[in-house]
């Protein structure tokens, strides 16, 4: 650590923040670190508080309490604010915010112009041009913005946040305008480009399978607070509560007993993986993923083995799978389910490929792996 108290290889060090807008309390400490050179991603629904901590950090907005560190540099808190312009901070906005008055190569040279160090007119020309190809774009610098398609406007304000060569790039829902097919590639585009600039980014989504795609860590946000920062992997298969679980990703929630590191539920006995040690049959909430969901036909048990049962009610069909709902016969034992509804408790499969049961089929059910586990109470 240095003596600032951020280690060296973190470029963004977010102390025990805390912001309110009026009587409403947006962010309330949070403290998060980010990786020097690393694509970090903020997920959090509507009104999280995600698009504020971005604001934050970029200094368009003031801290009420906490410290936010770009290296070992404070840029904000207590008697210390350091503005926009010069904490070395390149930002993309959703859908670009382009100016429709320039071309792209005045467009992506505007931050060159606007800062302390202006170049000259062949340096200019040089990086716009350095940039412009590291984004793909050779050739476009006397487009105007309306001659662009949404996936080249969104290159044209990466390569503009990257010009004055930031220390951090901040970017807020940057593919949120565009089409699923574009915004899968535009996806890789950015990182790639990040990485060949070196850059530490931050991206704010409220897409999990963005946040999950192209993110090395990626921080839950709700109701003001962080309430996971993990990796993407950990964070999918190892969430710290239900909570986290039905958001970042299609889950089974189930409540059961936790005996000799089993849960016995209405799926029956399952290993389980606890975050914090937990006394013998407490009551804990389980997630028990779709892809970890085997079904099979009613008789599809070997002899003397006990299958859970219950009936397809419906099934949607997305190409490479196969999303199934089951109705079970039996409701969780004793004990509430996690997701009850009008047509009794509904389990979720996913199944590979085009071919799965029918509607009103009955199957056996069996859970393949380790579910992830917390305490819980029998009320869910």
């Amino acid at each position: 650590m240095s003596e600032s108290g951020a280690s060296p290889a973190t470029s963004v060090a977010v102390e025990r923040l805390r912001k309110s807008f009026g009587e409403r309390l947006v962010l309330d400490d949070v403290s998060l670190e980010v990786e020097s050179g690393a694509l970090t991603a903020i997920l959090g629904a509507s009104g999280s508080g995600k698009t504020t901590l971005l604001r934050l950090i970029a200094g368009f907005e003031r801290t009420d309490a906490g410290r936010i560190r770009l290296a070992d540099r404070v840029v904000d808190g207590p008697r210390v604010y350091v503005p926009p312009e010069r904490r070395r901070i390149g930002y993309v906005p959703q859908e670009g915010a382009l100016f429709p008055h320039l071309n792209v190569a005045a467009n992506v040279g505007f931050g060159l112009r606007a800062g302390p160090r202006r170049p000259d007119r062949k340096a200019f020309e040089a990086r716009v041009a350095e940039l412009l190809g590291l984004v793909g774009l050779d050739g476009f610098e006397r487009r105007l913005p309306h001659q662009l398609s949404g996936g080249e406007r969104q290159r044209v304000a990466l390569a503009r946040a990257l010009a004055a060569r930031p220390e951090l790039v901040l970017l807020d829902e940057p593919f949120s305008s565009l089409d699923v097919e574009l915004r899968t590639s535009m996806r890789r585009e950015v990182v790639a480009v990040l990485a060949k600039a070196g850059a530490t980014a931050i991206l704010v989504t409220h897409d999990q399978d963005e946040a999950l795609s192209i993110a090395r860590r990626v921080a839950v946000l709700q109701h003001g607070r962080i309430v996971q920062y993990d990796e993407p992997e950990a964070l999918y298969s190892r969430p710290v509560n239900g909570e986290v679980a039905r958001f970042v990703g299609h889950g089974n929630l189930l409540l059961g007993r936790l005996e000799n590191g089993f849960v016995h539920s209405v799926l029956g006995a399952i290993a389980v993986e606890l975050g914090v040690p937990a006394p013998e049959r407490c009551a804990v909430g389980i997630l028990v993923r779709p892809e970890q969901i085997d079904l099979a036909a009613v008789d599809g048990a070997a002899p003397g083995e006990r299958l859970p049962r219950g009936v397809v009610v419906s099934r949607e069909f997305h190409g490479h799978d196969v999303l199934v709902a089951v109705r079970l016969d039996e409701p969780v034992w004793g004990l509430p389910p996690a997701f009850p509804t009008r047509t009794g408790f509904e389990l979720f499969a996913r199944l590979p490929g085009p071919v799965a049961p029918e509607p009103g089929t009955r199957v056996s059910i069996r859970v393949r792996g380790t579910a992830a586990a917390w305490v819980s109470n029998p009320t869910g």
